[in-house]
C-alpha cells in the first residue's frame, strides 16, 4: 500500500488545494465533501439497514441570508407602492 501520501506530501497537496480553490471557498468545499462522503456511506449501507431519520439542516451561508433579507425588503416596498397607488 505504497500509494497513500505521507507527511510532507499531504502538506503539498493541501497547499495546492488552497491555491486552486482559495481560502473563501474551502468551507464550502469541505461541506460538500462531507455530504458526498455521507451520501456514499448511506448508499453503501443498502436498503436493509435503516438510515437515521435525522433531518439535516441545510447549510446557510451569508449570501442566503442577504437574499432573504432583500426579498423581504422588496415585498415591503411592493406593498407600500400598492397602497400608494390605491390612494
Amino acid at each position: 500500500m505504497g500509494f497513500l501520501p505521507k507527511g510532507t506530501e499531504w502538506i503539498i497537496i493541501l497547499v495546492i488545494v488552497l491555491v486552486i480553490f482559495g481560502p473563501k471557498n474551502l468551507p464550502k468545499l469541505g461541506a460538500s465533501l462531507g455530504k458526498t462522503v455521507k451520501n456514499l456511506r448511506e448508499g453503501m449501507q443498502g436498503e436493509d439497514e435503516p438510515v437515521s431519520d435525522e433531518a439535516e439542516a441545510p447549510v446557510e451561508d451569508e449570501n442566503d441570508a442577504k437574499i432573504r433579507e432583500l426579498e423581504a425588503q422588496l415585498a415591503d416596498a411592493k406593498k407600500k407602492k400598492e397602497e400608494q397607488d390605491a390612494e
